[in-house]
């Protein structure tokens, strides 16, 4: 069985063959097509396994422990492939699962079958976050921006250092929660920048709590033209921070992570409250109030009537994507669009066909919103953004913010 050839394990035949694949993707990077595979296969060999061979392979402790006495190895002798005398004891204590990279040491230096240690954990079923490659996580960007310690030897401490964020975010089910999106997403985005990031807003948030409680159904499209109308005011992101915690919703700003591809998410708390991050990515006065709009129409129109548990999004994809992304993004940029600047609005004005600076301005003032929406809204039309650059404001939003 070679790559891009995997087909049903039927026979002991195509059972060893399995076997020999999954020895060779033993090296496998996440996130590549031979790692997808590695994880199919060892499902295969899994299921062939509980109807052939009933009593299975002997766990994956049992294996290392039998490897032990073998090689007449030390608990002390697994650190260098397990990581810190702490872990080989909860491994070896049934209180930690195997991890890939684990797994990949353990295979290589001990000579134990790939197949035994890629076994579904019989140990921590219920933690719903035990398979997560710690190591992955850009600590060293997370610790640079404060979110984390900055302490020697990041990587070998990334377990222990994310799972206490995790726990500030509000513990490992709110956690699991936020993994489970609906994005507009870059396909070059890092999945656990991703994951960090939402875990650092929920964990901001825990820290200053809005004193409101947040009641279904208090997001509409009214409520979305409120917050638009802010923008006017001097400080706008600063109010609208202050207007949605009086109802009940958190709002925060956290840096962008390098690979997150990230402008905004609408994730939950643990008792539910909706939760609005946004990373300043592009920090223009028009990307701000767009983003923040968008990601509470989500909360209006979707976190309020359906299980969908986060959303996160990646804003210069809207055109791009617009064919194939699921359709509540489109659903929020229609909420978005019109709490701006309504359509019949826009219509019927000379910004539309004479998108000059004295059009922009006397759209703006009929709607009571600043400027640089409007100069947006004719940036996105045309896809000229060179156009009226004088109005979006770059920077002003990270200047009000650090100023306060």
């Amino acid at each position: 069985m070679t790559g891009n050839q995997i087909k049903p394990v039927r026979t002991e035949k195509d059972y060893e063959s399995a076997l020999g694949r999954i020895e060779e993707l033993m090296e496998a990077v996440p996130g590549t097509n031979e790692f997808d595979e590695l994880d199919v296969l060892t499902d295969l060999v899994e299921l062939y396994e509980s109807k052939h061979y009933p009593i299975g392979y002997p766990s994956a402790v049992a294996a290392i422990e039998f490897r032990m006495e073998q090689a007449m190895l030390s608990p002390r002798d697994l650190i260098p492939f397990i990581g810190s005398r702490a872990k080989v004891s909860e491994v070896l204590s049934g209180k930690r699962s195997i991890t890939m990279p684990m797994a990949r040491a353990l295979h290589e230096h001990l000579g134990i079958p790939a197949a035994v240690l890629l076994q579904k954990p019989e140990i921590s079923i219920d933690d719903k976050l035990a398979n997560l490659e710690w190591d992955l996580f850009p600590t060293k960007a997370m610790a640079k921006k404060g979110w984390i310690p900055d302490v020697a030897n990041l990587a070998d401490q990334a377990e222990e250092i994310m799972r206490d964020l995790i726990k500030r975010a509000g513990g490992k089910d709110v956690a699991s929660d936020a993994l489970h999106s609906i994005a507009r997403v870059n396909a070059k985005m890092d999945p656990f920048a991703l994951k960090a990031w939402c875990w650092q807003v929920l964990a901001e948030v825990n820290e200053n709590l809005p004193k409101a409680n947040y009641e279904n159904g208090t997001v509409t499209l009214e409520f979305l033209k409120t917050v638009a109308r802010l923008s006017r005011t001097e400080n706008g992101p600063l109010q609208a921070k202050a207007f949605l915690s009086k109802h009940g919703i958190a709002f925060v700003i956290v840096p962008h992570l390098p690979k997150a591809h990230l402008d905004g998410a609408a994730l939950r708390l643990g008792d539910g409250r909706p939760v609005i991050g946004l990373t300043l990515r592009h920090d223009r006065i028009d990307d701000f109030w767009f983003c923040l709009l968008h990601e509470l129409a989500h909360v209006g129109r979707h976190m309020d009537t359906d299980n969908g548990s986060a959303f996160v999004d990646d804003m210069s994809l809207r055109k791009v994507e617009a064919e194939r992304e699921d359709p509540r993004e489109k659903e929020a940029d229609e909420w978005t669009e019109e709490a701006l600047i309504p359509q019949a609005a826009w219509d019927s004005s000379d910004v539309k066909d004479h998108p000059t600076s004295m059009s922009v301005l006397n759209l703006a003032n009929a709607l009571e919103i600043h400027p640089a929406i409007v100069a947006a809204r004719v940036r996105y039309e045309t896809q000229n953004y060179r156009l009226l650059s004088h109005f979006v404001g770059t920077g002003e939003v990270s200047r009000l913010i650090s100023s306060t």
